[in-house]
């Protein structure tokens, strides 16, 4: 049997593209033929799975997504799949991995009318539309409690063809009894010393991560404590303009900016806290991969996996609406907070006691198990 796991494009390190490669690989040991539709792949090819990759000459993103779309209808219309799985929001999906905040909340309640005329707009409602409207039939994959109340809000009859899933991290990332190690030879390599405290920041796609919040905090901690404090930002993105908002704050010989790594447990390990403030997320696996670690983490109840740092005790969530003021306290609050043992316990104890890493498996069984039941039928 074939199927299809469609997304716009493929790139090591994305959240998004891990989910979908943690899937696509627990669908293969299971005997299906994995084709992966995009537009893009930067990066190896994990054995067993079939890129699919459209050619097309367009002028713009808005119509290369238009494209696309088209692309992946006519494919899996030819393609005898036997169901066709979406990491993003396009027309014709089964089903749909809701890695993406809804587009609707954000475009009727928190944007003006003008931004809703814009093609890019309007092509997101669209494609939103034919997955979460009433005229579909795709079942979605939710993640996360704050996620699934924005789509409700705005497409309340979509309740019935929702799923929760757990979440879906690597087990390597829980703090074993290597972690003293992992922790030294971090610190060694980069050069922090004992009495210095390292803050890391982790995760692509920049401006939505929050990532000048976290140079603004940290260029606003009292002097004492700021010359002591490194912050190091791992993702994948352009980091020039943040470069020179650290230079202008005058922190640019504490920041260090990062591609994607394959060695996070290390940074995990080596580091004092995880910032992570967000400006709209409708997961965050690094927040779940900090907790596990014995990570204390400081992140915004924009986050959807917030809900975890507070269940596991593991850190603080800073509440809506967004204030500036409050991230930079309430950083100063943690560096210097005697709870850091505490929260790095109850992170680890989290990480032993809960569900956080089945998510791959869970769902394709649901998928197998829905290819049987349609089997069955017929």
């Amino acid at each position: 049997m074939k199927v299809a796991l469609v997304l716009f494009n493929w790139f090591a390190h994305g959240g998004l593209q891990r989910d979908c490669l943690a899937i696509a690989n627990s669908l293969v040991k299971k005997g299906l033929e994995v084709d992966v539709i995009c537009m893009s792949w930067e990066g190896r090819v994990p054995e067993g799975i079939n890129r699919v990759i459209p050619s097309f000459e367009v002028k713009n993103k808005v119509a290369a997504r238009k494209a696309f779309a088209e692309f992946v209808l006519q494919v899996t219309a030819e393609g005898d799949y036997v169901f066709v799985l979406g990491f993003n929001r396009l027309p014709g999906l089964d089903y749909y991995f809701a890695a993406d905040t809804c587009f609707a909340w954000k475009a009727r309640r928190e944007r003006s009318w003008l931004y809703r005329l814009a093609p890019r707009s309007r092509q997101y409602l669209a494609f939103e539309e034919a997955v979460f409207g009433p005229q579909s039939a795709t079942k979605i994959f939710i993640l996360s409690p704050g996620q699934k109340k924005e789509y409700l809000a705005c497409y309340p009859k979509v309740w019935n063809r929702m799923i929760n899933i757990p979440p879906g991290i690597e087990r390597n990332r829980m703090a074993g009894e290597d972690a003293p190690e992992l922790r030294q030879s971090l610190r060694h390599e980069f050069g922090i010393g004992d009495e210095q405290l390292l803050v890391l920041q982790v995760g692509s796609g920049f401006p939505i991560k929050g990532v000048e919040r976290s140079l603004v905090a940290l260029a606003s901690l009292p002097q004492a404590l700021k010359d002591k404090t490194r912050l190091f930002v791992i993702g994948r993105d352009n980091s020039q303009d943040y470069e020179k908002i650290a230079a202008k704050k005058g922190i640019a010989s504490q920041v260090t900016f990062f591609k994607s790594r394959d060695d996070l447990p290390r940074f995990y390990q080596g580091a004092d806290l995880l910032l992570h403030p967000s400006v709209k997320e409708s997961a965050g696996m690094v927040l779940i991969e900090a907790i596990v670690a014995g990570l204390p983490v400081l992140t915004t109840a924009s986050c959807g996996y917030a809900f975890h740092v507070r269940q596991a005790q593991a850190g603080l969530v800073i509440t809506e609406p967004f204030s500036q003021q409050t991230l930079n306290e309430t950083l100063q609050k943690m560096l210097e907070s005697e709870d850091k043992s505490r929260w790095r316990n109850n992170g680890v104890t989290y990480g032993q006691q809960e569900n956080l890493y089945d998510m791959p498996e869970a769902v394709a069984s649901m998928l197998i198990n829905a290819i049987r039941e349609t089997n069955d039928g017929n």
